[in-house]
């Protein structure tokens, strides 16, 4: 970033002035049901209907599963690391952060921002499992078209190793694990396949397309896999506003019947999309829930969830409101649950050995220079004046509508031309931050961080507004505003007493394209522009939402 002494100085004036799935639907247990809603309500207070969308976070291409009496859900990151996340509920309605099925992103350097980017890459719609015989969770993915990677774990919780790298790119893989215990995968690009893996997932044993999508329909894609009363399903959606399903009765390799399942369906979501590539799951009591996503720029593509029916000849309907997914639905009825989940919100203080599965870096990051325990320490590990390129950037995501972020940093252990601070990031950044320098250390506000089409850098940041700090420490806030649509907003704030804050700079006008498909994250960097050997200290990093 081009944030020179002179620039800082030109500006100090602004800164013045700125103030798991089984097979056949059990029956209905009526007193199951009933204690199950009860205890579910004594967790959410006197609730007994729940609001769409059940997380207001970015977590797109879901995948999910029951496991006992636990819900599963594994999901895209692209770049990110660790990757495809996994999410834990006891009810379908409220969830906690659980793992990465994907440790580290270790399919080459540009995933390391070494030479190269990763961005938009990496992660893509994959799928999760659970393999009852052995006791085993199961993550499928294909990376870059090139080539596939089986990963499993005995908990979600990891760790995870990779087990086989499969020769092809099972594009959007939805992973069965069949009642007979034997491994399927459906996968393509409006050419639908089914491929059968070998007993122990690393070789694939054969693959047949069972599928051509009709020109009327359009492009499906987003396979998800599975058997129900005996019949084979492959959910699929067409981007970024339809789901269909294919059906057969003659076992995974068809032949398959496609049936419409919802196209252009008002959403749940006020300036969203329409609802669409998701899974099915079925609860302890018999009874399936479509979780869906949808499109929220500049939040991301967040996660909403109905009940589903099952017509007489076996297919499967959204169980809609008004003629659209529904705002409100009657709460799942699930036994009673072990405990409340982690909150999605609130304060970490880094004190732990590992960082919450709630983090992310933004590719892969230099393990050498961070750590945890005292406070989240970052030490230089790039030297650029471009953020995009700057590893070691921690990312949180912004919980919608509305939220706030606010991080406290000891900036003691700064070098001269190190920069470090709270950003937004995505395509389109800001920042608010600390840069050192032979005449100190000042607090500015930063925007014009921006990428091409082709997520190559075009702009490495321009200051607008800028002030001396003193002291070693200093409060640095976000707000943002990613209700969906344009011309959404983000403000800058600091202080040196955590109680006072100084609005800081413009408000930062959030961009909502989806072609970057990720929202916009809260995202802690540290970087240098002359030379490695600084390091900054987060002690504490909040995040607050209505």
């Amino acid at each position: 970033m081009s944030w020179t002494r002179h620039e800082l100085k030109r500006r100090a004036v602004l800164a013045a002035s700125a103030g798991l799935l089984a097979e056949g639907a059990l029956p209905a247990v009526a007193a199951g049901r009933a204690s199950g809603a009860a205890s579910q309500a004594s967790l959410a207070g006197s609730a007994t209907t729940f609001n769409n969308p059940v997380l207001w976070q970015d977590f797109a291409d879901i995948d999910i599963i029951r496991v006992g009496d636990a819900y599963y859900l594994s999901a895209s990151t692209m770049h990110y690391s660790p990757g495809a996340p996994i999410l834990r509920s006891y009810d379908l309605v409220h969830w906690e952060f659980a793992g990465h099925s994907v440790p580290r992103l270790d399919f080459g350097a540009k995933y390391d921002l070494d030479g190269a980017r990763g961005y938009v890459r990496g992660i893509w719609a994959s799928s999760l499992a659970y393999r009852p015989s052995n006791r085993t969770f199961y993550w499928l993915g294909q990376i870059d078209f090139a080539k596939s990677y089986l990963y499993t774990a005995t908990a979600v919780e990891g760790p995870w190793s990779r087990q086989a790298t499969l020769n092809t790119a099972y594009y959007d893989a939805g992973l069965l694990v069949d009642t007979d215990d034997t491994l399927y995968v459906a996968y393509g690009n409006s050419a639908i396949h089914v491929a059968q893996l070998s007993a122990d997932g690393r070789t694939q044993v054969r693959t047949e397309q069972v599928f051509s999508t009709p020109s009327s329909v359009g492009t499906l894609e987003g396979s998800r896999f599975y058997k129900i009363n005996g019949n084979y399903y492959i959910f699929l959606t067409r981007p970024a506003n339809g789901q269909y399903v294919l059906k057969s009765t003659s076992g995974p390799f068809g032949p398959y019947t496609l049936r419409q399942v919802l196209l252009d369906l008002r959403g749940p979501v006020p300036g969203g999309g329409v609802p669409h590539q998701g899974g099915l799951v079925q609860t302890q009591y018999g009874a399936w829930y479509y979780m869906a996503f949808v499109d929220a720029y500049p939040g991301g593509r967040i996660p909403v969830l109905a009940p589903v029916t099952w017509t007489a000849d076996g297919w499967p309907a959204v169980q809609l409101v008004n003629n659209a997914w529904g705002t409100t639905y009657p709460l799942p009825a699930v036994p009673t649950p072990p405990r409340a989940v982690e909150p999605m919100t609130g304060v970490d203080t880094f004190t732990g050995t590992s960082l919450a599965p709630k983090w992310e870096w933004n590719h892969n990051p230099d393990d050498t220079k961070w750590s945890v325990g005292n406070g989240l320490t970052l030490g230089t590990a790039t030297v650029t004046s471009d953020l995009y390129w700057a590893r070691n950037t921690l990312t949180h995501r912004i919980p919608g509508p509305t939220s706030t972020a606010t991080a406290l940093l000891d900036f003691s252990g700064m070098r001269i031309g190190d920069r470090a601070g709270l950003a937004l990031l995505r395509d389109s950044s800001a920042c608010v931050g600390l840069i050192r320098d032979s005449g100190g250390t000042s607090v500015v506000m930063v925007d014009g961080l921006t990428m091409d089409a082709n997520w190559n850098t075009t702009g490495t940041g321009t200051v607008r507004a800028s002030a001396t700090i003193p002291g070693n420490r200093v409060w640095l806030r976000a707000k943002a505003d990613i209700t969906p649509g344009a011309g959404r907003t983000a403000t800058f704030s600091y202080s040196t007493d955590g109680t006072r804050f100084t609005s800081f700079g413009p408000a930062f006008t959030l961009n909502n394209a989806w072609q970057f498909f990720m929202g916009y994250r809260y995202a802690l960097f540290n970087f240098a522009t002359a030379s490695l050997g600084g390091s900054v200290r987060f002690t504490r990093f909040e995040v607050t939402a209505p």
